[in-house]
């Protein structure tokens, strides 16, 4: 059950880990060279897939990997328990940067796309939901190794 447990964590952590990794590493510069109406449209449908779409995957991740580090410790895996425990603790961090930081972002771009406007500031709020997309796929890339790391102790 541990195994199947942490590939499903390890799964649907790859999800948002490359999600975020193309955010990061295609999108982010794609936006910055769009005008301001433009970024907004493209940004604001964007997140209002991602924000119908992305929670399934999100909160079975969080949901496996609490029941990968419990099935862990209770059947005699320590180190198993740990490395699935330091990957959730990851996937919490993560949660609780996109609520704070991206999360507002996302539902400003979300009305202004809907409304057909640019935000006030708008080419700022996307250098702020930027400034933490690296952080945000670090987190979600060491958690995805942490739920290998998982399987390979319970092994």
């Amino acid at each position: 059950m541990l195994d199947v447990l942490a590939i499903i964590a390890a799964l649907t952590t790859a999800v948002i880990f490359g999600t975020d990794t193309l955010g990061a590493l295609v999108m982010r510069p794609a936006y910055a060279a769009l005008d301001d109406a433009t970024m907004t449209r493209v940004v604001g449908l964007a997140h209002h897939y991602g924000n119908a779409r992305m929670p399934v995957p999100g909160i079975l991740s969080v949901i496996t990997a609490a029941a990968a580090t419990l099935t862990a410790l209770l059947t005699g895996h320590p180190a198993a328990g740990a490395a699935a425990g330091i990957g959730l603790l990851l996937l919490l961090v993560w949660l609780l940067l996109f609520n704070r930081v991206s999360l507002p972002i996302n539902k400003t771009f979300i009305a202004a796309a809907e409304a057909g406007q640019v935000p006030p500031g708008a080419r700022g709020l996307q250098e702020r939901w930027d400034s933490i997309i690296n952080l945000r796929a670090a987190l979600q890339g060491a958690a995805l190794l942490c739920f290998c790391l998982t399987l390979v102790l319970a092994a």
